[in-house]
């Protein structure tokens, strides 16, 4: 039976998809559907003002969304997502816990993989032939990202777009693969994009509903989304558990900064804006990666789903300034 299992960030998607499950990446759910009601639900049920909204979205989404399991990743995302899970289980929905292991070993998270395929009761073997059928999807959104930074017939918004919607090819690869093939086909016939500013985008996927259409109507356009990109799976393995250890966003922020450095002097960037989740430990992660990239840095934050705010819309308006 195909069951609706959502999860809270980007995992090991073939096992499900291996299982005949549809799987439903929540923080994606959250920001297409009525985002301020799914936190204001939260916060009536107790959640705290001062807790990151994308906690209290996926709480609300998992509640709404006709799940039938939920799989929190607790080791490698959210410090919260231990206690985002037991209140998600109180409801009465099953859960599963996965961990991206902080040693970054490929024994330990072999066991957890094989965990997930037990729990889930599918092969190694049916797990790498999902994986063959996702990675060849995968190959098309390397292009994509290709026509991005290289032949700039794709905007840093429609990048954005496809590669964060990657993480679990919105319940439906054959739908997913079809809608992407026509896109690919018509930006092959675009003239390039025009920028000023080559901007690299580093940290999780925004919460600001504009800030790619923003930086765009500024003279700058992203030629790097970061963790999206990541979410791509663009380093393609042939073994499924190699996939997720090159996968950098789990694991040490220094890691993160070597892949950072690589794309930055592949795509020729000029400057980057950093972003930040307001309550979030990653936060502290940005620390690291600003006094390690020798580039004109923005870091912004934000809490609520909605537009820019007067504030940060003024922060990046100077930033373009001193920097075009």
């Amino acid at each position: 039976m195909n069951r609706r299992i959502g999860f809270t960030t980007t995992l090991p998607v073939e096992v499900l998809y291996a299982a005949g499950h549809i799987p439903v990446d929540l923080n994606n759910i959250f920001l297409m559907q009525d985002s301020a009601k799914h936190i204001h639900d939260a916060e009536l049920k107790g959640f705290p003002r001062s807790l990151c909204s994308w906690i209290k979205g996926n709480y609300s989404v998992a509640l709404n969304s006709n799940l039938d399991e939920v799989i929190g990743i607790v080791q490698g995302d959210c410090s919260n997502s231990n206690s985002l899970l037991e209140m998600i289980s109180e409801e009465g929905i099953p859960i599963w816990r996965f961990s991206f292991p902080f040693d970054r070993k490929y024994k330990a998270l072999n066991r957890e993989i094989s965990k997930l395929e037990e729990h889930l009761g599918v092969t190694r073997k049916q797990s790498m032939q999902a994986k063959a059928w996702l990675d060849s999807i995968r190959i098309k959104l390397i292009k994509l990202d290709k026509f991005t930074y290289q032949d700039r017939k794709v905007s840093g918004r429609d990048n954005h777009l496809w590669l964060v919607n990657s993480s679990d090819f919105q319940g439906d690869p054959v739908r997913f693969e079809k809608e992407l093939d026509e896109y690919l086909y018509l930006a092959e016939q675009k003239e390039p994009l025009s920028t000023q500013i080559r901007l690299g985008y580093v940290g999780v996927p925004p919460i600001f509903r504009n800030m790619y259409d923003t930086i765009s109507q500024l003279g700058g356009d992203v030629v790097y989304n970061e963790v999206q990109r990541q979410f791509s799976m663009p380093h393609l393995k042939e073994d499924i558990v190699e996939q997720y250890l090159v996968y950098t966003y789990p694991y040490s922020v220094l890691g993160r900064l070597t892949d950072i450095k690589e794309q930055i002097a592949l795509r020729k960037i000029d400057a980057i804006i950093g972003y930040t989740q307001a309550f979030c430990h990653l936060q502290i992660d940005n620390l690291l990666i600003k006094k390690h990239i020798d580039l004109p840095f923005l870091n912004l934050e934000g809490e609520m789903p909605e537009e820019l705010d007067s504030r940060t819309l003024l922060r990046l308006e100077s930033f373009f300034e001193v920097h075009s």
